[in-house]
């Protein structure tokens, strides 16, 4: 890892890299170590001003689509070859397992970019409605605010489709894994995108985030984070009238139903549930077990979780990792000391210190859960799962449908089309059918308090694209 530079001192603005215009850095923790990596400039207000106004003078409508797949095919290009680099960077700065970083944290962009250079290459921008001509054209300066679960991913699902529709981009990264976002940014420089079309701030979401949310010469937010978060994001671009795409919190139901392959159900929920620590956003984290095949449920996942060994994530064979910071780590203790309070049944893991050094959690799973308690309504971000018990079908839909959340979850039935049906009550906005797989085209976002718009695929790539109707004589 000695060839990673992780001492940052520059913004990238306006196609070169710059001094920032303020002195503070931010410290980025291994959290595996508890120990300092490197850092990254904490920029101010006029950072973010310097920042809007290269990427307007660099937004030009009228490029045309043949450049823009040029410019998306070398980024493409760039950016693959940066992957085993990136894949150890997320390892240090946010502690994804060396097997995860090297496929869901990295692959995955890689298969979502190329569904967007897809979508771009299918694409008709205009379409004839009776005597009206219908054409899109893009959105135009893009504020792209991403987190730090997945940092590569995130960033891919917002700038690819923006370049892809012609937008220029601001993009500020999180606090606790921002490195891996900066080298992503270093792959735009090796495609030779013109100066302006991607800028980097970074530094603190109150100071950096807030700027580009509210600013006058942003046409478009999209922001991935809490629900919190999200909502002040909305608040402050609504003063000014601008479009804003959230991608926010979530609290999914893994739903088996009875007749279901209950092993198969369970073995694969447990792993949705503890992927990247349970830091997730989409993960399944209510497991909803017919009371006439609970004590069975609970047997498999008891089996199911001893498979997912805590430890080092630069060992090949760690399954989980150290939550992503110290603020993190307590949050999640919180929450599983709350819920054995409010009466939840700890089956496995718990708060007591799994290594004397990182920010660690066992994989915790509690059986008995209320729906209506805290555990079963809130998103908890770490490797914690709850097991509900239901009594028919009409009584799993309401759990499932019963908090503020709708972003992913899953239905397991006898049969595909008892599924289906099922899946269609469920208010959220993605659901695995019987272990469908992944689809990086497919749309992705939430209903309810899980956010508003789609990212990935053709859906996503139109949240970047304005539409105009030309109505002819």
């Amino acid at each position: 890892m000695s060839n990673h530079n992780y001492t940052r001192t520059e913004l990238y603005i306006d196609g070169a890299w710059v001094a920032p215009i303020g002195t503070d850095a931010v410290e980025v923790i291994n959290p595996a170590t508890e120990q300092a990596l490197g850092s990254v400039p904490g920029g101010t207000d006029a950072d973010v001003d310097a920042a809007v106004a290269s990427a307007r003078r660099a937004f030009d409508p009228s490029i045309g689509v043949t450049e823009r797949r040029e410019r998306l095919d070398a980024v493409i290009t760039a950016m693959e070859k940066r992957l085993p680099d990136i894949a150890e960077t997320i390892t240090s700065e946010m502690g994804a397992p060396v097997r995860i970083a090297q496929s869901v944290q990295t692959q995955v962009p890689l298969a979502v970019a190329r569904a967007f250079a897809d979508a771009l290459a299918a694409y008709d921008f205009e379409e004839r409605i009776g005597n009206s001509l219908v054409v899109r054209e893009p959105y135009g300066v893009v504020a792209a605010i991403t987190p730090w679960n997945y940092p590569l991913y995130q960033v891919v699902a917002k700038v690819l489709p923006a370049i892809a529709a012609g937008c220029t981009v601001v993009l500020k990264p999180s606090n606790e894994a921002p490195l891996s976002v900066f080298e992503f940014v270093e792959a735009l420089e090796d495609a030779g995108l013109p100066p302006g079309v991607v800028n980097l701030v970074s530094g603190p979401g109150r100071v950096i985030g807030e700027r580009m949310a509210a600013h006058p010469d942003v046409d478009f937010v999209s922001f991935t984070g809490s629900t919190d978060v999200g909502s002040r994001v909305g608040e402050l671009a609504g003063k000014s009238i601008k479009k804003v795409a959230l991608e926010l919190g979530g609290k999914s139901a893994n739903v088996i139903l009875d007749g279901a392959d209950l092993a198969t159900a369970v073995k694969v929920g447990v792993g949705n549930a503890f992927l990247n620590g349970g830091q997730t956003c989409m993960a399944w984290t209510r497991m909803l077990v017919p009371e006439s095949r609970y004590g069975e449920a609970l047997d498999l996942i008891g089996a199911a979780v001893s498979k997912y060994p805590v430890g080092d994530p630069t060992d090949p064979t760690t399954r989980i990792g150290p939550s992503a910071s110290q603020s993190q780590y307590q949050s999640v203790l919180g929450f599983i000391e709350r819920a054995q309070r409010d009466g939840a049944r700890l089956l496995t893991g718990g708060t007591e210190k799994v290594r004397d050094v990182g920010y660690y959690v066992s994989p915790t799973v509690f059986a008995d859960v209320d729906p209506g308690s805290e555990l079963g309504q809130e998103e908890v971000f770490g490797p914690v799962l709850a097991v509900i018990p239901y009594r028919d079908a009409d009584d799993a839909l309401a759990i499932a449908n019963g908090t503020p959340y709708g972003l992913s979850g899953a239905v397991w039935a006898a049969d595909d089309d008892t599924a289906v049906a099922f899946a269609r009550q469920v208010q959220t906005g993605q659901l695995d059918i019987n272990g469908g797989r992944y689809n990086p085209a497919a749309p992705f976002g939430g209903y309810k308090k899980s956010g508003i718009g789609r990212e990935l695929g053709r859906i996503g790539f139109e949240e970047y694209l304005q539409v105009k109707s030309l109505q002819l004589p």
